[in-house]
C-alpha cells in the first residue's frame, strides 16, 4: 500500500516513516507539511492511504481531507492529532477519514487502524473510541452537541489562532472583511469566548491548531 504521511513536524513525520517501513506491504511514497503538499503528493504519488495530522497551520486536516477525498475519493485517511476533542474526530468522520488515532498512541495503533481501513473498515483508537461514543449519544438523544460552529467559522477561527488579522482571512479565503467580522462575531457568541487569547486556547485545547510552535 502506498502511503503519504502529512503532519508540519519532521521530527514526527520521520518517525511515522520508520514505523511504517518495517512492514513489507506498506511504502511510504511522500511526505508533506501542509494541506496544499498533501494534495500534490497524493495525485504525484498515486497515494492509497494518507496518514494527516489535523492540526496543521494553514489547511488543517479536516478541510485538506475534504479537498483530497473530493479529488480522490478512493484514497483512505486517517486521521492524526495529540488531541481526542470529539468535535474534531467528528468532523473528520463527516469529511470522510476511515481511521483516528491520537499521537500518543500512533504505534500499534497506528498500524491496527491500517489494517482496518485497508479492509474497508473504521477504526478508532480507544482514547477517543468511548467520547465518539457518548458524542453521537448525545446528538441521538439531544440534538446537535452545543453551540456547533460551522465549517467556515472553524476554518476562520483556526486562522484567528494561527495570528491573523480579519484583512488578512479575509485575503486568504476571498471573503469581503466585514464577512469575516461577522463570521469572527459568531464565532465568539457561539462560544463564548471574547478575546482572541481565549480563542486561541480553545483551537489549541481542542486540537484545530497547535498555534504555539
Amino acid at each position: 500500500m502506498r502511503v503519504v504521511l502529512a503532519d508540519d513536524h519532521q521530527i514526527f513525520r520521520h518517525a511515522l516513516r520508520a514505523l511504517l517501513e518495517r512492514e513489507p506491504d506498506l511504502k511510504v511514497v511522500g511526505e508533506a507539511r501542509n494541506g496544499d503538499e498533501l494534495l500534490t503528493a497524493v495525485v504525484r504519488e498515486a497515494a492509497e492511504l494518507v496518514c494527516i495530522d489535523v492540526a496543521m497551520p494553514g489547511m488543517n486536516g479536516v478541510e485538506a481531507t475534504r479537498r483530497l477525498l473530493m479529488l480522490k475519493p478512493d484514497v483512505k485517511v486517517i486521521g492524526l492529532s495529540a488531541f481526542s476533542d470529539r468535535q474534531v474526530v467528528l468532523d473528520m468522520l463527516n469529511v470522510g477519514a476511515k481511521a483516528y488515532v491520537t499521537k500518543t498512541e500512533a504505534g500499534d495503533e497506528l498500524l491496527r487502524a491500517i489494517r482496518m481501513v485497508a479492509m474497508g473498515r473504521t477504526y478508532l483508537c480507544p482514547e477517543v473510541a468511548a467520547t465518539v461514543k457518548d458524542a453521537l449519544c448525545d446528538q441521538t438523544q439531544a440534538g446537535p452537541l452545543g453551540p456547533r460552529i460551522t465549517a467556515r467559522e472553524r476554518q476562520i477561527l483556526q486562522l484567528i489562532a494561527e495570528g491573523h488579522t480579519s484583512c488578512s482571512i479575509a485575503g486568504r479565503l476571498h471573503l469581503a472583511v466585514s464577512t469575516v467580522e461577522v463570521h469572527r462575531r459568531n464565532i465568539m457568541r457561539k462560544l463564548d469566548l471574547h478575546s482572541v487569547a481565549a480563542l486561541t486556547k480553545f483551537a489549541i485545547r481542542t486540537g484545530l491548531t497547535s498555534a504555539a510552535r
